[in-house]
């Protein structure tokens, strides 16, 4: 018996992407948009998540995801779901601020959370709908003076998974894309910090300071992570679920 190659079309599927309007977030825009899905873009940014989706011919969301009325008044009719939007707060943990820690709990936990619940029913009423959360290394490895981004990438991949096995009897599968440094404006701005502190030129913190631990020493492209994300809405991907997927040059096998 010979097997048909299924493609990775999502043509008629609506998606969600949050944190939509730069870096990996708007490489998943585009890259769900060129599968043939319409997209919603929501992002803080009110002029970036309406150029992104101008782009695209998508719709825009504007607002801070941690007021739980701008989720409320999200599309809830999606067959995909993005969970990516975020931010970082370096700082030793004793010096660490509770209100940016409660912020970021609430941006990359309790967003995705409420974002899943209601999703779920219009998925579970189709049979079919898939959720890529966008976690990190940090959500399978710690890192000093992180201690609310990796905190909060580890409950993220908890969730991830408790959707996934809820889901599964449904057609819904939940997963988590774990990239390493991706070249984004956030992390150049960390460039070019520890190239003035450390004295360094920006390749040589890129090598020394970021990529230490990994093999491959050249940071991630936010295509390459959308390309991820698209290939788990796949067709083909119906039996994964409940994965953590590595794109990190080699970071967590050392």
């Amino acid at each position: 018996m010979t097997s048909g190659v299924r493609h990775s079309t999502l043509e008629g599927r609506v998606a969600l992407v949050t944190g939509g309007a730069s870096g990996i977030g708007l490489a998943c825009v585009h890259a769900l948009a060129a599968a043939g899905a319409k997209v919603h873009v929501v992002d803080v940014d009110a002029r970036g998540a309406e150029a992104a989706a101008a782009a695209i011919g998508g719709w825009a969301h504007a607002g801070d995801l941690t007021d739980p009325a701008v989720i409320d008044a999200l599309p809830d009719q999606l067959d995909v779901l993005v969970n990516n939007a975020g931010v970082q707060h370096v700082a030793a943990l004793h010096e660490f601020p509770p209100e940016q820690f409660a912020r970021i709990q609430a941006l990359m936990v309790t967003a995705p959370f409420l974002l899943i619940r209601r999703s779920l029913p219009a998925m579970y009423a189709r049979g079919w709908g898939r959720i890529v959360n966008v976690s990190s290394v940090h959500g399978l490895r710690a890192s000093a003076y992180k201690a609310a981004y990796v905190t909060a990438k580890h409950a993220l991949e908890g969730l991830s998974k408790v959707a996934a096995l809820e889901g599964a009897e449904h057609g819904v599968t939940s997963n988590c894309v774990n990239p390493g440094y991706v070249r984004t404006p956030l992390v150049t701005g960390q460039i070019d910090a520890q190239a003035e502190e450390h004295g360094l030129a920006a390749d040589e913190v890129v090598e020394q300071v970021l990529l230490r631990r990994a093999a491959i020493k050249r940071l991630i492209e936010p295509a390459d992570v959308a390309d991820l994300v698209v290939w788990l809405c796949g067709e083909h991907a119906g039996h994964v679920t409940g994965a953590s997927l590595p794109l990190d040059g080699g970071w967590s096998a050392a």
